[in-house]
């Protein structure tokens, strides 16, 4: 890992949900789902930190609270200097120029009845850029569209009118448009077909490069992560359970849910020998989570044992860089 300050720094973040209540919404409550519990990990300037799990795991809700999109329940959070969760509704406006958020469906993201330089244009007039003549404006949606790869002409364009791909370029504009540092980038490239994800995915690594950007990329898909990722955490019912550079975790992964996960990466070659961890179960309800560690009961190591049915592992550091959440991290995978 790297020693350089980090420009965003999590520590102990917590996020619960009521669980809902009765028919009607009458009724005790059922419950408190701790949608992110306890989880702590930093980015430093200009790298990203992919962030893996099954649906449900936590992840978006990670990235929406870290913005203060969803209000936290515990923890702090630092971007850029600014302790984000000690601001005010003024002081937090301010501050969101340094942090954005690309969202996952490009054609829900943007307004329908709003035009490509409309949807420019706004955060340009909400942050007070560009303010002075109509040609200056005009000159910075240019460039903006230019820099994601997108002729100038499609402007006048209606997101109905974009293709998917088109549209998403469209929010990493929009997104890009108040110039910030860090950018939390939820499933970019899950809606799209595999052959304009690389695109897009390309075109992240370059306004990367060329603007110093940190990245938080959430994603299910670890082959994707692979491509863009320094760092990767993974994420299980709410908690990290491992977090390790990416060379190192594709390489030797040290807890089982994490093996499983890569076990499932396609591999572009028919005559490659691979063993497929195949989970038993489903996920545990996150409103009732076992006791112990949460992922014994699909877990298949086979040194598992009434620690893991009690004890809670911690995360911890069991390999120079490489954090664990496993009793048995340091043993062989199966």
């Amino acid at each position: 890992m790297t020693t350089e300050f980090p420009l965003v720094l999590v520590h102990n973040l917590v996020k619960r949900f009521a669980a809902g209540r009765g028919l009607w919404g009458f009724g005790r409550s059922r419950g408190v789902v701790a949608a992110v519990d306890d989880v702590s990990f930093h980015i430093p300037p200009g790298q990203t930190l992919g962030l893996v799990g099954e649906s449900g795991c936590g992840k978006t809700t990670v990235g929406r609270t870290i913005l203060r999109l969803v209000e936290p329940d515990g923890g702090r959070v630092v971007v850029d200097g600014a302790d984000i969760f000690a601001l005010k509704a003024t002081e937090l406006r301010a501050v969101r120029r340094r942090m954005q958020i690309v969202f996952q469906d490009p054609y829900g993201s943007l307004n329908p009845r709003m035009s490509v330089r409309q949807t420019l244009v706004e955060p340009l007039v909400i942050h007070r850029l560009a303010n002075g003549a109509k040609g200056e404006r005009e000159r910075r949606i240019d460039a903006l569209l230019e820099e994601v790869g997108l002729d100038r002409r499609l402007a006048g364009s209606y997101p109905h009118e974009l293709s998917g791909g088109q549209r998403q370029r469209v929010g990493i504009a929009r997104a890009l448009s108040v110039e910030p540092k860090f950018l939390v980038l939820d499933e970019p490239v899950s809606a799209l077909d595999v052959s304009v994800q690389a695109q897009v995915l390309n075109l992240l690594s370059d306004l990367q490069e060329r603007r110093h950007l940190t990245y938080l990329f959430i994603a299910h898909d670890l082959a994707v992560v692979r491509q863009i990722a320094d760092e990767v955490a993974v994420m299980y019912l709410g908690k990290l359970v491992e977090r390790a550079p990416a060379a190192v975790l594709y390489r030797s992964p040290r807890h089982p849910y994490t093996a499983s996960l890569l076990s499932a990466v396609p591999v572009p070659d028919p005559n490659a020998q691979r063993q497929r961890i195949v989970l038993t179960g489903d996920v545990p309800s996150p409103a009732h989570p076992p006791p112990g560690c949460a992922f014994h009961p699909r877990c298949p190591h086979p040194k598992k044992d009434e620690r893991c049915r009690t004890v809670p592992p911690p995360l911890r550091e069991v390999a120079a860089g490489q954090l664990a959440a496993c009793h048995f991290a340091e043993e062989p995978m199966p």
